[in-house]
């Protein structure tokens, strides 16, 4: 079967590609990609042998090559240099997606969290069932400068892509019984790498009294209160530590709607 070139004008060329004529007239000034013939009447044609060339272009744009980078390739293309640039690339692929993946859970994360806030009015005391999860700690002293003074520290603990999955606190359920909210055991976040097992605090499996603070940190003892005279109530002895999380900090503006959850581990007398 005998085998037609086509060929086609800037226009038809472009749109093909889904590109703006602007790039290619770009491409040809910089003698990285250029229409293969010049017709009679001056115009520039492009042949459909030029479409897999083209893409491979933008393909090694897109991860992140210059165009010196590219051109040099392109004007020397040999088997050795492209297995290497194909390694190097692939590796390259494979960290932004396992990133990726790491960002995806986190935005979910946040997203169920956030839902869940949407249908809370605050004050809620229930009990609830929970899985096992792995925490990364470091002790923190709570200061007038919390915020500020936490997040620098914890930076420099975890990392900032590990400060974006959030940033709870925790304190043994003796202190928070005696009111003594003063020094706090520490600060978590779910550890979403794997880790050594001595670096990472488990909180159990088991059921959780879990209840929702709607507004200021300053009402928490209130709510903790509350809790342990639902728990005296229920029969249930707590133990371990109180977990404080907040859930909605990343969807408000206003401190009385900010969500904080509480989850205590409770066993039944």
């Amino acid at each position: 079967m005998k085998k037609s070139t086509k060929l086609l004008t800037i226009a038809e060329f472009a749109k093909l590609h889904e590109v703006n004529k602007r790039t290619l007239h770009y491409y040809d000034s910089i003698g990285l990609f250029s229409p293969a013939q010049k017709g009679e009447n001056q115009y520039r044609y492009y042949e459909t042998s030029q479409n897999r060339v083209f893409e491979y272009i933008r393909m090694l744009k897109e991860l992140n090559m210059s165009m010196e980078e590219i051109k040099e390739y392109i004007e020397h293309p040999n088997a050795e240099d492209f297995l290497q640039l194909a390694e190097v690339k692939i590796g390259e692929i494979d960290r932004q997606m396992e990133k990726l993946a790491r960002t995806r859970h986190i935005l979910s994360v946040i997203k169920n969290q956030t839902e869940i806030c949407e249908q809370l009015k605050g004050g809620e005391i229930f009990l609830k069932e929970c899985e096992e999860e792995h925490y990364l700690t470091t002790p923190y002293n709570f200061e007038e400068e919390f915020l500020e003074e936490a997040f620098a520290h914890v930076k420099e603990v975890w990392g900032l892509e590990q400060c974006r999955m959030g940033i709870g606190s925790y304190i043994s359920v003796e202190k928070a019984e005696k009111g003594e909210f003063q020094e706090y055991d520490g600060l978590f976040t779910p550890a979403f790498r794997a880790v050594f097992k001595e670096k990472i605090m488990i909180k159990p499996k088991g059921t959780y009294l879990c209840a929702y603070l709607k507004g200021s940190w300053s009402y928490l003892p209130k709510l903790y209160e509350k809790m342990f005279t639902y728990a005296k109530k229920e029969n249930l002895r707590l133990t371990g530590f109180a977990y404080e999380w907040g859930m909605n900090d990343f969807s408000v503006s206003r401190e009385e709607d900010y969500i904080t959850q509480i989850m205590i581990k409770a066993e039944q007398l």
